[in-house]
């Protein structure tokens, strides 16, 4: 007897198999202003029509030009980069369009040094078996779990984060490990704790997937903090989320829990930003990402 599977899909919407021809479009690439270097994996978007790509692993990009308005705001967002905003015109195609974006300057506080013994803490999911459903993403898409300091311990440094990647879809595929803090609107994940492209793939699916941080000297919020997976594609291929059919699956699928009886997961769509997710089983519990981490607890 089959499982009744619950397939719970927040997506943009893959290109692939359709014929852009006949679409005005704007081509571009985004680059370090300084370098020159080309950033890989950019959130690409229009404000006002709501829709957005993201760049291949080149910086290069296409979207198509707004169709609702005389003029809307090209939205670049790079990790680790200041937002950049280029203005652009309803039915006016562009080619070659290069975008200089700054990168941020990273605000270095005071070291602190903490007396006590360290130790390791897990937070997150500690469920071993994942829920029914499947979580799957498209290019640019992203979903955020809280790791929530529940029992208020003395946290340090982050050391790993894992991901429970189902055995269906493909899930060697590489995506970007995104954390946050959650200081956005209503708690939600807003500034990047890792600043760097942290981008992994996984040899098989069907368990955890975990990824060693404590390289980059993350400082775990008091409070806790959002881990995220976001897919990604790398080569020519380009993806954007204003064509609704020929939905294609793309790349690794995470599997749910069910353990919490509050949303702690947020979805991401480019172009529309983050939504709180507040499914729920029959017993009451939510439904999360199986996502994990281990962080330095002092005692």
């Amino acid at each position: 007897m089959f499982k009744r599977i619950l397939f719970i899909v927040f997506f943009l919407v893959s290109i692939t198999g359709i014929t852009w021809a006949q679409t005005v479009q704007i081509k571009g690439t985004i680059v370090d202003k300084d370098t020159k270097e080309p950033l890989p994996f950019t959130s690409v978007g229009l404000k006002d029509e709501q829709i957005g790509a993201l760049s291949n692993e080149h910086g290069v990009f296409i979207v198509p030009a707004p169709t609702k308005n005389g003029q809307d705001s090209l939205m670049v967002v790079a990790l680790g980069y200041h937002r950049k905003t280029v203005l652009v015109k309803r039915g006016v195609a562009v080619e070659n369009l290069v975008v200089e974006v700054p990168k941020r300057a990273i605000e270095l506080g005071g070291v602190t040094v903490q007396a006590g013994k360290i130790k390791n803490l897990g937070l997150g999911a500690k469920s071993k078996d994942p829920g029914d459903g499947m979580i799957q993403g498209q290019p640019g898409s992203q979903y955020a779990f809280f790791v929530k300091n529940d029992k208020n311990k003395r946290l340090g440094n982050v050391r790993t984060v894992s991901f429970y990647i189902g055995e269906n879809g493909f899930p060697r595929e590489p995506f970007r490990v995104r954390i946050y803090k959650a200081d956005g609107n209503y708690n939600a994940p807003n500034t990047d704790l890792l600043t760097e492209n942290v981008v992994v793939s996984a040899s098989r699916g069907g368990e955890w997937y975990t990824i060693d941080l404590t390289s980059y000297n993350i400082v775990a919020p008091a409070e806790g903090f959002f881990v995220a997976m976001e897919w990604i594609v790398g080569g020519d291929k380009f993806y954007s989320t204003n064509f609704m059919d020929n939905y294609t699956p793309y790349g690794q699928i995470m599997r749910p829990t069910f353990e919490f009886k509050e949303s702690r997961t947020w979805s991401y769509t480019i172009g529309k930003g983050w939504n709180l997710l507040t499914l729920a089983n029959g017993s009451g519990q939510r439904y999360n990402a199986m996502i994990k981490a281990e962080v330095d607890m002092i005692k």
